[in-house]
């Protein structure tokens, strides 16, 4: 979209400039074009690792749970972004930050409510409520712990969200997670992975081949086109989304304690730790928007303003029982990419997101999508997740040190991953004699690597002798700085 009728150079890099009307609006649905699909997406993950979402028996009430996480997250995400863009007092950084439901909380609430129904909700509540205080008190301190969370730290752990994931994507693409356990014929057949394809294969012709919005909002296009094309097979029928749409509500406000609140201590540590590694994001994050829109270094004020309100939204989403919030990257390239840098085109997004929350028929809609569908759309996401980690990775200067403390968090990390991962109900399992509370939060395996990362790099030397790696590894410990291939 073209900048020149929206304002002169130096309004454009203003926070507070608000462009006109006509151009304001189009460019704040924009924002929410870019984050919409992954912005819902946690919730129908949890809702199908709960087992009352797609594929389950509550498709007979019309997935009635699922559908009012949908509409939290959408709502949510909207009162998040506008504490950001309009802030009260010192919560908001008062920049066009977008908030959005977040995907590095999953590993974490996947084995809080695997199998349990809708009865695991309160513990998941009352970790995204304490977490998301928790967060907010880190604020006063944000700017002193960054020290630990180095690009070493965060890339492994954004990483490995992404490779926890992406199994996820690979058995909604094939039917999903019900049609696996019950051994359902159709999971894996050629027309649900030719669903997912069609699905993937748009979002990258319009990602690449296509400019402005049509770009920006290429996943959305791709599950709008892989929606088409189910209906063509019978996967959606139009009685089946007319049925949905009869049985929502055309308004509806949310319910406090709807799911009620139960404090446990493998959620609370779960989401307290991870609220670290989302705090550091945001501040990438906001250093990113004030970098790519305005050409300068976030101050201090801004940082801490933005971590209180990923703190706030995410404590009052869980009080209404929404999922927790944290600013989302892709808009922060947006930024960059339009050269717009007015917290109140961000604000226009936001209140978009709002009425969409308050209007239950949004998620009725959205809830008639095939999850063969969304597979190919999660794929999609889930792989830019481990994407995203790798170029974090790409900051570090691998010297045999990080080598070593990457090298013994990911292979204990990933481990646990993949051991628990493919086991089947009853058999043993490699933390099978931990405690209850030690054994959830280990099964992700992204918290051990993240502590085991973080202790490693603030114990271990700055500088290891070249034979002090050359053993372990194999002939592959590679160069130190500076350090030429035969030196």
């Amino acid at each position: 979209m073209s900048t020149g009728s929206i304002g002169t150079p130096q309004q454009l890099r203003d926070p507070n400039y608000t462009p006109p009307l006509m151009q304001a609006v189009p460019l704040g649905i924009q924002h929410v074009l870019a984050m919409f699909v992954s912005n819902i997406t946690p919730a129908i993950i949890i809702s199908g690792a709960a087992g009352f979402g797609f594929g389950s028996d509550a498709g007979a009430q019309g997935f009635p749970d699922m559908s009012y996480l949908i509409q939290m997250s959408m709502l949510f995400a909207g009162i998040a972004t506008l504490i950001q863009t309009i802030g009260m007092g010192p919560v908001g950084a008062r920049l066009p930050i977008v908030q959005g439901t977040s995907f590095a909380f999953i590993p974490i609430m996947i084995p809080l409510v695997v199998g349990k129904g809708p009865e695991a909700l309160p513990v998941i509540f009352g970790g995204v409520l304490v977490g998301g205080l928790f967060h907010t008190a880190l604020g006063t301190i944000i700017g002193r712990i960054r020290f630990a969370l180095p690009p070493l730290v965060t890339g492994l752990v954004v990483m490995m969200i992404g490779l926890y994931l992406v199994r996820v994507g690979i058995e909604y693409a094939a039917g999903g997670v019900p049609a696996k356990v019950f051994g359902k014929e159709e999971y894996g057949s050629a027309l649900n992975w030719s669903v997912a394809l069609v699905v993937i294969f748009s979002t990258l012709g319009f990602k690449f081949f296509a400019r402005g919005m049509l770009s920006v909002s290429a996943v959305l296009i791709g599950i709008l086109i892989g929606y088409v094309y189910s209906m063509f097979f019978g996967l959606v029928t139009f009685e089946g989304i007319g049925q949905s749409w009869q049985r929502a509500d055309a308004f509806g406000l949310p319910n406090p304690f709807k799911y009620g609140v139960e404090i446990t201590t493998a959620a609370v540590i779960g989401f307290c730790l991870m609220s670290f590694v989302s705090a550091v994001e945001t501040v990438g994050d906001v250093s990113g928007i004030t970098k790519g829109g305005a050409g300068r270094e976030a101050t201090d004020k801004e940082i801490q303003g933005a971590t209180y309100a990923d703190g706030v939204g995410t404590a009052v989403a869980g009080f209404f029982g929404g999922l927790p919030n944290t600013s989302f990257s892709q808009n922060v390239g947006l930024i960059a990419m339009t050269g717009v840098m007015s917290r109140h085109v961000v604000t226009i997004g936001a209140i978009f997101l709002i009425v969409c929350g308050l209007i239950p028929k949004v998620g009725a809609v959205i809830r008639t999508i095939p999850i063969e569908v969304l597979g190919g759309g999660v794929i999609v996401m889930f792989g830019m997740v481990v994407s995203a980690g790798i170029s974090m990775l790409s900051d570090v200067v691998w010297n045999r040190r990080n080598m070593v403390i990457f090298a013994i968090a990911l292979s204990i990390g990933f481990g646990l991953q993949l051991e628990v991962m493919n086991l089947k109900p009853g058999s043993p399992n490699a933390l099978q004699y931990l405690p209850d509370t030690l054994r959830i939060l280990a099964a992700s395996g992204i918290l051990p690597a993240a502590l085991i990362a973080i202790v490693l790099n603030l114990l271990l030397p700055e500088e290891l002798a070249d034979e002090a790696t050359d053993e372990v590894s194999g002939g592959h410990a590679g160069h130190g700085e500076g350090s030429l291939p035969g030196e």
